[in-house]
């Protein structure tokens, strides 16, 4: 049974830092390409990064170049997102899923920038 569990969020100000961590289990999760998404309140959910499965790839939405980065180690299954200069625009739940995503999804974790 896939799950998906998202910590690392909070609330920082903007130019913060802040380093998301993603823990998945029940699937082979080294075979796939793995992505972060957000979901801003009255927007629709959208991709952040993404990593391919032996992690020597990944891609950036344009909002974000040069402030995320993304990693993955497939010998914990786990994934991880460093958020650098932090923008009030960043704020958002953010989940951990497979690309193109499984139908489950977890809970996220929230992150709010805010002064």
């Amino acid at each position: 049974q896939v799950q998906l569990v998202e910590s690392g969020g909070g609330l920082v100000q903007p130019g913060g830092s802040l380093r998301l961590s993603c823990a998945a289990f029940g699937f082979f999760f080294r075979g796939y390409t793995m992505a972060w998404y957000r979901q801003a309140p009255g927007k629709q959910r959208e991709v952040v990064a993404r990593i391919s499965s032996g992690g020597s790839s990944a891609e950036y939405a344009d909002s974000v170049k040069g402030r995320f980065d993304i990693s993955r180690d497939n010998t914990k299954d786990t994934m991880v997102l460093q958020m650098n200069s932090l923008k009030f625009e960043d704020t958002a739940v953010y989940y951990c899923n497979r690309w193109p995503a499984f139908t489950y999804w977890g809970q996220g974790t929230q992150v709010t920038v805010s002064s």
